[in-house]
């Protein structure tokens, strides 16, 4: 959902009479020290516009305070001012001061039109989430607001500065909502509001957003890295600073201008990079930094050629985006060389423009003196965005609108050539068919083989930086359901997925379409007699618009052709035969397989179902049902990476909980790395122990580069909640490095 603020908690209403005057100084004095911001920044600004909308939204939000016991109106105020810090423009200022009016008062949009007019009104309600919509779940009103969001930023990138700036005030504010807010609104800032920043290329605000968010969502990991940073500290400094001396004195031999920075990487970029490439932290080759600024393009390069004579580059750590930019525009060389003492570190050399670029993104173009909506500068910004808009625009499934989403806002990271040298960007692991998709769906879909650097590789082989990549197509060939299970862009997974919807579709109408035949024919419905409308009201009963829906429905094995007879001839049809017949024995079970004892299909009682093993979900796990053919209800939890590859065909997806037994256990298989030290086996089991968690199997070996131990263990837990307890109770244990989760991969 979108930004939560950290909430606006009416207070009760003023009497009419004797209510005690409100004390304003604290956000009175907030709005002085704006004004004076913006007289330092803009002093032929008009701001008679701004102190309009500080009156309305401070009127609007009077008695209304935060969690934390402030006034609410700081909240706005401060928005604001990170605004102000944006250099943005008078529109987008009184945005940030009216952003919740609609969503927390009285206040309607026609009232913000009529008072600001109709491109602050557009904006405000970009910012405007839909809670108040009567949607089933908290999950479709998060996916909806994120939807009108993103609508709203085609057209007016304004709505997500303002959205951005909002979010990361919420979010140095977090600790005063409850742990469970906290953790929701966390993860919704780590998968969709940092990503979206880093897209457009705002480095210094996604940064700040992922290590607020990564202080919640793994606080013992965050704790860890800080704790050894701190530990670290006056040995990186005095390593830093020896480095920007020589670096200082070797550019002004030179003659190249520069200015030298110095830094330590931050702690949840190091923590991906630790538990991405299974590292510690002593292996983290851009832990320190160097970044060079320089006036000129070509004193980029010369910079880069006296970094090398002083020290020897580390092979494969040598990046030019200058040469070619990510697709945010982010612009810099990159190279990690071996330094004094053995220490390697990073060193980045850019221009002013691309540093500041780098730092703010989009917000770098929308300055307020330029007074329009959409710098060509920065079509290529939103590219992406307009594209995704376009593919997601009629997917009306909830959690795969925001699957999806999450799949396409993630860094693209490797650049490759057609053989007529068009760069095409990719995300880390994208395949040749991703590859295919990206130059047209025509090619995509006819793809039946691809040449790297003009050798034959396989369809599913990652594509590497540089690579050169000619795809071999064949005309009338269609793509294959394997291939959802490869893809790593969107667009390559929806245009996928409309092909074999469209095919499976048309044989599961067929299917269906026989199946009712055959039934009616069998218990002695003719089916000629049955009025059009009659059978359209039947259709409708079961949530279809016209016959072809329930057909495929029939043919996916959603519903029994029998029930659908009965409601068409009741009278031929009865709802019981005189003598049913006797149930076919169902297969035993096998191990882990739990049909309906564990889960059950809402609202039907006799539909076989298992637990998928890709996802082994366990109890307190939200699970989404998939109809197989002739399997049963297959049971996935919503998070599993094969669900968005089975949901193709909305048709095939249904609802399914819990039963309410809880003795039931479930076998859970954990991968512990660690030190590798006398007593931590003891240490772990002992937790195991006190958390009463009975161990079906486990097994060490020596890890493979670090000289550390991995533990395989498969544990039996009652539900969600157990697992999360035994999880943190062996991540307390000194010397655990890390532990996740595995399951079968299918």
């Amino acid at each position: 959902m979108l930004p939560e603020s950290p909430d606006a908690v009416p207070s009760p209403a003023p009497l009419p009479v004797a209510a005690p005057p409100e004390p304003r100084s604290s956000v009175e004095s907030l709005y002085r020290g704006l004004e004076t911001r913006l007289r330092e920044t803009r002093p032929k600004e008009d701001l008679a516009p701004l102190e309009r909308a500080y009156r309305f939204a401070s009127e609007r939000h009077r008695g209304q305070t935060r969690v934390s016991g402030e006034p609410y109106m700081t909240h706005p105020l401060l928005v604001t001012r990170q605004l102000v810090d944006m250099n943005m423009d008078m529109v987008c200022l009184q945005t940030g001061l009216l952003h919740d009016v609609v969503e927390d008062t009285s206040a309607t949009l026609e009232e913000v039109r009529k008072e600001f007019g109709d491109e602050v009104a557009r904006c405000v309600d970009g910012v405007t989430k839909l809670s108040k919509l009567d949607l089933a779940s908290r999950e479709e009103r998060q996916a909806e607001s994120v939807r009108k969001m993103l609508l709203a930023m085609v057209n007016d990138i304004r709505v997500i500065l303002v959205k951005l700036a909002d979010r990361l005030h919420n979010m140095r504010t977090l600790g005063s909502l409850p742990q469970e807010k906290r953790l929701r609104i966390a993860q919704e800032t780590m998968d969709i509001y940092a990503p979206i920043a880093h897209r457009l290329g705002m480095g210094k605000v996604r940064s700040e957003l992922e290590d607020l968010a990564f202080r919640y969502l793994e606080p013992e990991a965050s704790e860890g890295l800080l704790r050894e940073f701190e530990a670290g500290r006056p040995a990186n400094e005095t390593f830093l600073n020896t480095i920007k001396h020589i670096v200082e004195v070797n550019l002004a031999r030179e003659g190249i201008p520069a200015r030298v920075e110095i830094r330590v990487k931050r702690a949840y970029s190091v923590f991906q990079k630790l538990k991405r490439q299974k590292i510690i932290l002593d292996q983290v080759y851009d832990l320190l930094a160097v970044r060079i600024i320089t006036d000129s393009v070509k004193n980029c390069y010369a910079a880069l050629g006296v970094i090398h004579n002083e020290w020897h580059p580390i092979p494969g750590r040598i990046k030019d985006f200058i040469a070619i930019p990510r697709p945010n525009l982010y612009q810099s060389l990159h190279t990690s060389v071996m330094g004094p003492e053995g220490r390697h570190f990073e060193v980045q050399i850019r221009t002013d423009e691309m540093h500041r670029i780098a730092e703010e993104g989009i917000a770098a173009h929308w300055k307020y003196k330029e007074g329009r909506r959409g710098p060509a500068d920065d079509d290529r910004r939103i590219a992406w965005l307009r594209q995704l808009v376009e593919w997601q625009r009629d997917m009306r499934d909830s959690g795969e609108f925001m699957s999806t989403l999450k799949v396409d806002l993630y860094p693209e990271e490797v650049y490759c050539f057609t053989p007529k040298g068009r760069v095409i960007a990719l995300p880390r692991g994208g395949t040749p068919i991703d590859f295919a998709y990206a130059i047209h769906s025509d090619v995509g879909n006819t793809c039946v083989g691809a040449k790297v650097n003009g050798r034959i590789v396989q369809l599913k082989h990652a594509l590497r930086n540089g690579d050169v990549v000619e795809i071999l197509t064949q005309t009338g060939h269609l793509p294959s359901k394997d291939w959802l299970g490869v893809v790593k862009t969107s667009r390559a997974r929806n245009k996928i997925k409309h092909v074999i919807n469209t095919t499976e579709r048309v044989k599961a109408i067929e299917i269906g379409q026989k199946y009712l035949e055959r039934e009616a024919r069998r218990l002695g419905v003719q089916l000629g007699r049955v009025t059009k409308s009659h059978l359209e009201a039947v259709a409708a009963e079961y949530g279809c618009s016209k016959m072809e829906d329930l057909h495929a429905a029939l043919g996916y094995g959603k519903y029994s052709a029998r029930q659908v007879l009965q409601k068409l001839a009741p009278e031929i049809v009865p709802a019981e035969l005189p003598e049913p017949a006797p149930a076919p024995e169902r297969p035993a079970p096998r191990p882990g397989d739990d049909k309906d004892l564990v889960v059950q299909v809402k609202g039907i009682d006799d539909l076989m179902t298992y637990r998928a093993k890709c996802c082994n979900p366990i109890r307190g796990e939200p699970i989404v049902g998939y109809v197989t053919r002739g399997k049963g209800i297959a049971v996935h939890s919503v998070n599993c990476s094969n669900v968005q590859n089975l949901m193709y065909d909305s048709e095939r997806k249904i609802e399914v909980e819990w039963a309410r037994a809880a003795s039931h256990t479930f076998p859970v298989k954990l991968l512990v790395r660690t030190e590798d030290r006398p007593g931590m086996l003891s240490q772990i089991t002992t937790a195991l122990f006190n958390e009463q968690t009975n161990i079906l199997s486990l097994e060490t070996h020596g890890g493979e580069t670090d000289g550390g131990a991995i533990i395989d263990m498969t544990l039996e837990v009652k539900d969600k909640r157990q697992l999360e307890r035994v999880v943190s109770a062996i991540r307390r244990i000194s010397g655990v490095r890390d532990i996740e989760r595995v399951n079968e991969r299918t």
